[in-house]
């Protein structure tokens, strides 16, 4: 089973910035939807970044919209999730995902999962 790997978490201040990275292992960031996910405690997992395998599109949960990033590096085979101004609310296990070609409509088709990295940002 594919395994992918988170790093980049930690400890912040509100308005501070992370930089989460994501190897995927042996899968292909070209070929698959490839998508950050958080669980807070208590709360249901969301999306909230997700790139297109074909193309590169992008797409944010409206409550990170402005404020994260999600990009590829093609030749480390790499995605970054880059957070700024970030807040409490963001407080969260944060993990990458990949679903095979292209994105689907509906954010329930990734497949392979990493193990999650933890964000905490304190006010």
């Amino acid at each position: 089973q594919v395994q992918l790997l988170e790093s980049g978490g930690g400890s912040v201040q509100t308005g501070g910035s992370l930089r989460l990275s994501c190897a995927p292992g042996t899968l292909t960031v070209t070929r698959n939807c490839m998508a950050w996910f958080r669980q807070a405690p208590g709360k249901e997992r969301e999306g909230v970044a997700r790139l297109n395998s074909s193309n590169g599109d992008t797409e944010y949960a409206d409550s990170v919209k402005g404020r994260f990033t999600i990009s590829r590096d093609i030749a480390k085979n790499t995605v970054y999730l880059q957070m700024n101004s970030l807040k409490p609310e963001d407080t969260a296990t944060y993990y990458c995902a990949a679903s095979p070609g292209r994105c689907r409509p509906t954010w329930d088709s990734f497949i392979a999962w990493g193990q999650g990295t933890q964000v905490t940002v304190s006010s």
